[in-house]
């Protein structure tokens, strides 16, 4: 009983702070969304990394063959769900059950590598024996290694996709929309394990029975390549993909000026990488990334000993917006501009002390999310990635990626967030209510003075009618005959009478 009665008031201020973000919107029109490029491939879309904002799409939801983007997917279930240092035993079904000419990393039936090994063969390479044997050591087969495709992209939001092997080659049941593919993208780069990878510019492979010497292999994506006609200044990495079917498709991360943009592209035509370009300078040269908490003062705290209604709210003595979520906005629109709305259904994998899930709308556009945390002092961390193997530095892009660096909270930052702090959306609606009961009051007396007042004209006009009836009747005449008297004094002129009715001068009127 007490738990839901906490739950209802917290409800209360929710729905009332969001009632005061409401008044605080701005008049003005905001800003227009900006015009996209065009780009000549069938489907593609520009999101960004961090806010899952849709900055730019075309047929985002039209289902396409991804071909070797696929392997985006089969990766990043095993870097959650495998030890980097394990070894995976290539089979004969995994070196053989392949399209003829298809990429691979000349690998036999018996070699053994790590699931590290194995990873950089699958993503630089290409190599859908090293896809095949990766999924066959995590799931038994790839049949059911498809399985746990299906269910990862569904717990991603995916809803255009299904995915009947690891390695993307043509199938009719194997396909996905550019929008699932961005999802996709966003979790797999969200991996620190996934993007060293990808960022890799080369990496060795270990002998195997056709290579007694190692292989040295390179990545696929030319836009990380320097001396590449295709390279661009802040791409990540990536995946390339084509068959026949899927025609050129091509997943595409960038980071500039703490924006990390992903692209996908689908049924491409020879243009993948300069779809790629276009859609990526649009979206740098557009939009610009928000800390949402350090604008968001609608949803503020409720701090330490506030008791409502009697009941001490201790446990939610901190609400906060969730730290290090972002918003994404054109240049030249403001934080104001959005509309956030707020849903208590909270979707899998909020953090464990969200109380709300809000969202932040521009233009019918969602441009970011975060979620309300109740209870919680420490910021919200992501679970710790498992311990990876060290790799040579020269097979890396570069050691530390830009931005690494996160700033220690100062004490006065500490000591701050727990002092006594009443938020001002509580304060303004305290005087609000006090100036309506205040308005209520004096409203209540004047109405109890007016009616008072008419009562007594009320009174005082019956007692000067019993007076008069009182003294006709002292005198000996009828109130009949007291009115009859005066009418007909009404009807007699009087010389004052016939003063009222002579024309006065006239006044001609410019």
């Amino acid at each position: 009983m007490l738990r839901t009665a906490k739950k209802s008031i917290l409800s209360f201020f929710l729905c009332l702070s969001l009632c005061f973000g409401l008044f605080a919107q701005p008049a003005y029109a905001a800003p227009a969304w900006p015009n996209g490029p065009s780009i000549m491939a069938e489907g593609g879309i520009l999101i960004d990394g961090n806010s899952g904002a849709v900055l730019y799409g075309k047929n985002i939801h039209e289902q396409y063959f991804p071909a070797s983007i696929t392997k985006i997917l089969t990766a990043l279930i095993i870097i959650e769900n495998c030890s980097l240092d394990e070894v995976v035993t290539f089979s004969h079904n995994a070196v053989y059950n392949v399209e003829t000419n298809s990429s691979n990393a000349n690998l036999e039936e018996g070699d053994r590598l790590t699931v590290l090994d194995c990873l950089y063969a699958m993503m630089l390479k290409s190599a859908n024996e090293a896809a095949n044997a990766l999924a066959e050591h995590a799931a038994s087969s790839t049949e059911a290694f498809s399985a746990m495709m299906n269910a990862k992209a569904l717990s991603l939001g995916c809803t255009d996709s299904h995915f009947s092997n690891p390695s993307g080659l043509n199938n009719p049941d194997h396909y996905t929309s550019a929008h699932d593919m961005a999802l996709i993208a966003q979790a797999a780069f969200q991996n620190e394990v996934f993007s060293q990878i990808v960022s890799t510019l080369y990496y060795d492979l270990p002998p195997t029975k056709r290579n007694r010497e190692g292989l040295r292999i390179y990545p696929g994506h030319q836009m990380i390549k320097k001396n590449s006609p295709n390279y661009y200044a802040g791409a990540v990495g990536g995946k390339t993909g084509y068959t026949t079917l899927a025609g050129n498709t091509l997943v595409t991360c960038a980071r500039r000026n703490g924006m990390q943009l992903i692209t996908v592209v689908l049924n491409g035509h020879q243009t993948h990488y300069s779809d790629t370009r276009a859609m990526l300078n649009f979206g740098f040269r557009n939009f610009r990334c928000l800390e949402i908490s350090d604008y968001d003062s609608t949803y503020a705290s409720i701090e330490n000993d506030l008791t409502v209604a009697g009941l001490p709210t201790t446990d939610l003595s901190i609400l906060r917006v969730q730290e290090n979520r972002q918003i994404t906005l054109p240049n030249n629109a403001e934080f104001s501009d959005t509309a956030s709305s707020i849903s208590y259904e909270l979707p899998a994998g909020a953090p464990k002390h969200a109380a709300a899930w809000i969202r932040y709308d521009y233009g019918g556009h969602l441009v970011g999310s975060t979620y309300l945390l109740v209870g919680h002092t420490e910021p919200e961390s992501s679970p710790p990635l498992r311990e990876v193997p060290l790799i040579e530095p020269q097979s890396l892009l570069s050691e530390e990626s830009p931005g690494s660096e996160i700033p220690a909270e100062s004490a006065a930052e500490k000591s701050s967030a727990l002092a006594f702090h009443i938020p001002p959306q509580v304060m303004a609606a305290f005087w609000i209510l006090l100036a309506a009961a205040a308005s209520a009051v004096i409203g209540y007396a004047l109405l109890c003075w007016f009616l008072n007042q008419r009562k007594r004209e009320s009174a005082n006009r019956m007692l000067r009618r019993q007076r008069r009836q009182q003294r006709l009747q002292d005198i000996g005449i009828s109130n009949d005959e007291f009115q009859h008297l005066l009418e007909q004094k009404r009807k007699r002129p009087s010389l004052l009478d016939g003063a009222r009715r002579r024309p006065g001068k006239r006044y001609k009127h410019y």
